[in-house]
């Protein structure tokens, strides 16, 4: 696949995640009920598994600033990609909330914002690098696997971590979800926490992977090969 097919299914599927997952917000929203906790983490969920099994031959399926980032931790891809991918995921996110905002308004988009709730701005990031660790380390092993069920394993570990985090910080778990309802409605309580816990998450969730998976403990030498790499393709770009 050519780079702008990658980056179109990167785009086109962060805008469905992102577009599903707050448009179950806001039907939530409209349609109060016991099983709103459980209908949202669905829709973040079902999104992701049909995103994936429609785009991720194309791209990988990431929509997720974070999952590119520990795939580029795991040279599956390599630092172009990665910074393409997220300009991507970025803008598929904006206009989902944007098509969104049209459909109804942006007050409404606003209340599908993440935030720490009661919890403390540090608790937050704590708590959503958590979060992202827990669905990023299930993101690496089931790529790995042969089997088409893998998408529906991908699915269920988001859906999981929204069904804990939700209350807690609204179970972001990806930068550009937040980013977007948040630069459309016009809301950045505890923004940072939801830029800088997915990235840590991602850190720690691909550092897990190596150690617990593929048995290896010299973190520090892949760390300098992913260095190198990056360094070689800048090289070759300039």
């Amino acid at each position: 696949m050519v780079l702008f097919q990658k980056l179109a299914a990167e785009y086109l599927g962060t805008m469905f995640l992102v577009g599903v997952g707050t448009g179950a917000m806001v039907g939530v929203m409209a349609f109060q009920g016991d099983t709103a906790q459980l209908t949202i983490a669905l829709g973040f969920g079902l999104a992701l598994m049909l995103g994936l099994y429609a785009l991720a031959g194309i791209s990988g399926g990431h929509f997720n600033p974070a999952v590119s980032l520990a795939a580029f931790l795991d040279r599956r891809i390599g630092l172009t990609d990665m910074l393409a991918y997220w300009v991507a995921q970025v803008a598929g996110g904006l206009t989902a909330s944007a098509l969104l905002a049209w459909v109804y308004n942006r007050e409404i988009i606003a209340q599908t914002t993440t935030s720490p709730g009661g919890l403390s701005e540090l608790a937050g990031f704590f708590t959503e690098a958590a979060l992202t660790a827990v669905f990023i380390f299930a993101i690496l092993v089931l790529a790995k696997s042969q089997a088409h069920t893998k998408f529906i394993g991908m699915g269920v570990a988001l859906a999981t971590v929204h069904l804990v985090g939700i209350p807690l910080t609204g179970a972001s778990v990806n930068p550009a979800r937040t980013f977007a309802p948040a630069l459309v409605g016009g809301t950045w309580d505890g923004f940072w926490i939801y830029i800088a816990g997915p990235a840590l998450g991602a850190i720690i969730a691909w550092a897990l992977y190596k150690i617990v998976v593929e048995g290896d403990l010299k973190l520090g030498d892949d760390l300098m090969a992913v260095k190198d790499s990056a360094v070689g393709e800048v090289k070759e770009t300039l």
